[in-house]
């Protein structure tokens, strides 16, 4: 695994960008939470609205002013509030895949395009994360596994993708699909 001084390197410690990770458990949000905090970054992250149903959960989610994704069609509105975010000079934490991967050897599975989308209107680096370990401390749809031995996480932050290819592309299916999957390519790469 990286010391965590070369980990924190590639976190941008000024500016806006797009933070894109693999996804495996609900305790992935943690992981990228610790990263972002000793990058001296505070975290956003993109999230879907049934979160904020659960007790305590939801007002923590309201209060940190997390972005609230309704996956019934409503996306349009997420996608702005993280490019307000963006514009603002901060960061956004996206998980691409949009859920829990569901790949028998926790491979991320294709992803969706809000990542490009944000990273491609605002013209803000996209920086791919890959963590494996988390499974090992809360499998996928699992309990927290509190007792027994050390379960090292390794999170790897990788170079900024390079998505200088679709600026100047118009902003159809086609392109985002194409930069999305640079992005997902990068995420895996990693792993």
């Amino acid at each position: 695994p990286a010391p965590a001084a070369l980990i924190l390197s590639q976190v941008p410690r000024r500016g806006p960008f797009v933070l894109a990770a693999n996804h495996y458990t609900e305790l992935d949000v943690l992981y990228m939470v610790k990263l972002l905090w000793r990058a001296g970054r505070l975290p956003r992250f993109l999230a879907k609205a049934s979160i904020w149903k659960i007790p305590v959960v939801g007002k923590i989610m309201t209060d940190s002013q997390q972005i609230k994704v309704e996956r019934d069609g409503g996306g349009a509105g997420s996608i702005r509030a993280a490019e307000q975010i963006i514009a603002d000079g901060s960061a956004v934490v996206v998980y691409p895949e949009g859920s829990l991967t569901r790949e028998p050897d926790l491979w991320p599975m294709r992803g969706k395009t809000g990542a490009a989308r944000i990273a491609l209107e605002a013209r803000v680096p996209v920086i791919p994360v890959a963590h494996w370990g988390v499974q090992a401390v809360m499998p996928r749809y699992g309990k927290i596994k509190l007792f027994g031995r050390r379960r090292p996480v390794t999170i790897l932050v990788g170079e900024p993708v390079d998505l200088s290819p679709w600026h100047d592309a118009p902003l159809d299916q086609k392109t985002l699909t194409e930069a999305t999957e640079a992005i997902m390519v990068a995420i895996t790469q990693l792993l």
